[in-house]
C-alpha cells in the first residue's frame, strides 16, 4: 500500500504492509520527493513523476492512498495541487495501482479522532501506531497516515462483508 501526500515541491511517500494482528504495520519505505527549487512547473512535475514510478517499481505496491481534493482559498495553489495529483495519478495508473482517495480530515479523524487535528498529531500518532521513533518530515507522515487510514479502512469493510 502506498500513501501518497503530493505536492508541488514536496510530496511525502510511504509504503506499508499490513502485519498478522490489528493496527500491526510493518513500513517498507518512506520519505520525501523534492522537486528541484526554482525550477518550472513542469520540469517539477517531471522530477516528481519519475522519482515516483521508480519508487512503485522498487516496492510493488498494488493499491494507493492520496489526499482527495478540497477547497482551497486560493484558485492558484488549488491548480498547482491538482497537477502534482494529476502526475501521481498518472504514475499509479500506468503501474496498475488501484487508487483510493481520503479528505485530510477522514484521515486526521479516523488516525487521531479528530478531524482539525495538526500535522504534529498526526505525526505522533502515526509513530506510536508503529511503535517506533521515526526520522520523516510531515510530508512523509501524512502519506504514512494515509495508508495506515485506507489499511484499517479496507480491514473494518472485510469485517463488515463478513457479517452480511
Amino acid at each position: 500500500m502506498l500513501g501518497l501526500d503530493p505536492g508541488s515541491h514536496h510530496t511525502g511517500y510511504a509504503v506499508v504492509e499490513p502485519g498478522s494482528r490489528p493496527n500491526d504495520f510493518r513500513l517498507l519505505a518512506a520519505g520525501t520527493i523534492h522537486a528541484p527549487a526554482k525550477k518550472p512547473l513542469n520540469t517539477r512535475l517531471l522530477a516528481i513523476f519519475e522519482k515516483l514510478t521508480q519508487i512503485i517499481g522498487r516496492t510493488s505496491p498494488v493499491e494507493m492512498a492520496v489526499e482527495g481534493i478540497f477547497t482551497y482559498k486560493n484558485a492558484r495553489t488549488a491548480l498547482i495541487l491538482g497537477h502534482a495529483r494529476g502526475v501521481a495519478l498518472l504514475a499509479s495508473s500506468l503501474s496498475g495501482l488501484e487508487v483510493f482517495e481520503y479528505t485530510p480530515t477522514s484521515v486526521k479523524k479516523a488516525l487521531v479522532g479528530n478531524g482539525r487535528a495538526t500535522k504534529e498529531q498526526v505525526r505522533a500518532m502515526t509513530i506510536q501506531i508503529l511503535g517506533k521513533p521515526l526520522d520523516l518530515g510531515l510530508d512523509a507522515t501524512d502519506a504514512l497516515a494515509l495508508a495506515i487510514t485506507h489499511l484499517n479502512t479496507r480491514k473494518i469493510n472485510a469485517m463488515l462483508e463478513r457479517c452480511k
